[in-house]
């Protein structure tokens, strides 16, 4: 739905607008009910273009999807690390070779029907904004665009409320009006992530070991992740392999007997041990802060970057919802910490940090990848 408005706003406005639909995903192992519903996806989109009476046609990037999305992903959840599909896909997939596509076609832009917003400064510089929607804003989905890929970039419907949206749908008559948002894995389907991985990633059965608050050993850096007196863990479950838990996770743990709910607080990939503790409030799910090598952190916004030893105030966030925490970023001689003001539940090695500006909060500035 939010794609058809975001073509139908650029009709309105005047634009010559083609409609394109990305085919991503293809397993002919899975069955019927959960595969993916790309089928029914594009024949949505072509009843919103026959609608609109725009041009339209499906462009497979399946291979690359696999090669730069899913095998990543494998390779991650294996490594015990937690990427995000999402934001990898906008980087490596839409804006880029759906981007290229589209060029090849004779375009000027790419439009999309994400909520967040562009602006251009004075000397060229663009800005990638949040969305006018709090509660859908989409920007951190986005984290990882580059100043070229923003140059041509549309988001029709950054200006909107989801509300709002939906009312345009319904006014236009659109097909879409009543399509409730894409769940899952992006542009793979309504799958669930541990059957999804359980494609290529075996189970591989080991110890849950449960450790009471005072083990918990915090690092010397506000940045370090804490470590475990081992010798007050006590075996309490099976676990089907530790690669398919995160930390910070709480479900599929299937251990009872306790007052609060137990959540994932570490993990060993050597020993396929998964570590846990009870309560949200259990000091191993805290942390202050974290690492991103050189490497693997990205500037939206390459001009504000800090000289070695510098620092700046950031708004900051690790999980897309999350209401933005104020914090501190320090560049050192090979990477960044994020000190955060406050400490933070449920950081993990392998999701995205993406800061904002400390001001307003409104400016994606740049985002890294979690050591």
């Amino acid at each position: 739905m939010d794609s058809s408005v975001a073509a139908l706003k650029l009709q309105q406005e005047g634009h010559e607008v083609i409609g394109i639909f990305m085919r991503n995903w293809v397993d002919d192992s899975v069955t019927l009910d959960n595969a993916c519903p790309w089928v029914d996806d594009a024949n949505d989109a072509l009843l919103v273009a026959q609608h609109l009476g725009i041009p339209f046609q499906v462009i497979d990037l399946s291979d690359a999807y696999r090669e730069r999305i899913v095998d990543h992903m494998f390779e991650e959840y294996a490594a015990g690390r937690t990427p995000n599909p999402d934001v990898l896909c906008n980087r490596e997939i839409k804006f880029d070779l759906f981007r290229d596509a589209a060029h090849q076609l004779g375009a000027d832009a790419v439009a999309t029907g994400h909520y967040c917003r562009r602006n251009t400064l004075d000397d060229g510089t663009h800005q990638l904004l949040a969305g006018i929607d709090g509660n859908k804003d989409q920007s951190y989905f986005l984290c990882q665009v580059t100043q070229d890929q923003l140059s041509d970039a549309l988001f029709p419907i950054g200006e909107l409320e989801k509300p709002e949206v939906r009312r345009m749908a319904e006014a236009a008559g659109l097909p879409t009006a009543h399509k409730k948002d894409s769940q899952g894995l992006c542009f793979v389907g309504k799958v669930k992530l541990p059957d999804f991985l359980q494609q290529q990633l075996k189970v591989q059965h080991g110890p849950i070991v449960e450790f009471p608050a005072e083990a918990v050993i915090a690092g010397p850096q506000p940045w370090d992740a804490h470590t475990l007196d081992m010798g007050q863990g006590r075996e309490v479950g099976i676990h089907p392999g530790a690669h398919f838990f995160t930390i910070g996770q709480r479900r599929g743990l299937n251990v009872g007997g306790h007052v609060e709910p137990l959540f994932v607080i570490g993990k060993d990939m050597e020993t396929n041990a998964l570590f846990v503790g009870e309560s949200d409030r259990h000091p191993g799910l805290m942390r202050k802060g974290l690492f991103m090598t050189d490497k693997d952190t990205h500037w939206i916004r390459p001009d504000l970057i800090p000289a070695v030893g510098d620092a700046m105030r950031v708004r900051s966030r690790f999980r897309y919802r999350q209401p933005l925490q104020d914090a501190v970023l320090t560049r050192e001689e090979h990477g960044y910490h994020l000190v955060y003001d406050v400490a933070q539940s449920g950081i993990a090695p392998g999701q995205f940090a993406a800061w904002h500006d400390a001001e307003s909060g409104q400016e994606v500035l740049g985002s890294g990848v979690i050591y």
